[in-house]
């Protein structure tokens, strides 16, 4: 067979290759900030430039339009771009979304019909790990909170999967930034007893809450994680030490892995 020429490639406006100049603005303006929030820390123009393929002018016409609405901001001292506050609300509003909170819930409520604990589904916001939806189980004795509530995340079981999966240096610079505080006797405040715990719950898969948020209070979470490993929420589960120890508490971690595949499912198709 004759071996097909390729195809030439064009340039078009501003030096755009042809292959670009097909986009929409629409479909360049995501490009540019799937890789922004792709990207573990600040991210600069010539770096997206590398990335992307597309034409430097394009690019920073993209960036200062983006800016501008608030989806990222831009640290003029290092001329590096970030997720900016809109975006992040947009991510914690799709989430938390009714429009897909029924598949969620009935993930959850079958969860906690097979545990007999409650199951909630959260994500950090700084500091804090944020309830997305929770469904309480029937017990009468229970930790009485709803979605929206906060806790601080490296006392928590969901936090901690969250922070532990995290980037190593903006966990670092978090960390830094904040006095850990104690909520109970055992709250780790060390940040290097929280780092060994931070290998240890990569290893195993998840993470225990003993007693750490509220006194009397065990908690297990386990990552929901998408295709490629990012993790985007966690699945989390407590109860009252009474009922609940934490050695019973890592046997439902199988349980909680399968609802967290079925729940990554629902958010990544």
């Amino acid at each position: 067979m004759k071996k097909q020429d390729k195809k030439p490639v064009l340039a078009g406006q501003d030096g755009e290759t042809e292959a670009t100049d097909r986009l929409s603005a629409l479909e360049k303006s995501m490009l540019v900030l799937e890789a922004i929030v792709d990207h573990p820390q600040p991210v600069s123009l010539p770096e997206l430039t590398l990335r992307l393929g597309m034409p430097r002018q394009t690019i920073h016409r993209l960036l200062q339009q983006l800016s501008e609405n608030g989806l990222i901001l831009r640290d003029a001292s290092r001329d590096r771009y970030s997720v900016g506050p809109r975006l992040s609300h947009l991510a914690f509003a799709t989430l938390r979304s009714r429009n897909q909170t029924a598949p969620v819930r009935a993930i959850l409520a079958e969860l906690v019909d097979e545990t007999g604990e409650t199951c909630n589904v959260g994500v950090l916001d700084g500091w804090d790990f944020v309830y997305l939806e929770r469904i309480e189980c029937e017990w009468s004795l229970r930790v009485h909170l709803v979605a929206g509530s906060r806790v601080r995340a490296h006392s928590t079981s969901g936090g901690k999967i969250m922070l532990a999966y995290m980037d190593a240096d903006i966990r670092k610079a978090l960390f830094q930034a904040r006095r850990l505080e104690a909520f109970t006797p055992n709250t780790i405040t060390s940040l290097a007893k929280l780092e060994q715990q931070f290998e240890a719950i990569r290893q195993m898969g998840y993470a225990l809450n003993d007693k750490e948020q509220n006194v009397g209070i065990v908690g297990v979470a386990v990552p929901i994680m998408d295709g490629t490993g990012n993790v985007l929420a966690a699945l989390a589960l407590h109860g009252p030490e009474s009922r609940l120890s934490a050695a019973k508490a890592v046997k439902f971690v199988p349980a909680l892995k399968a609802a967290a595949k079925k729940l990554a499912a629902v958010w990544t198709h």
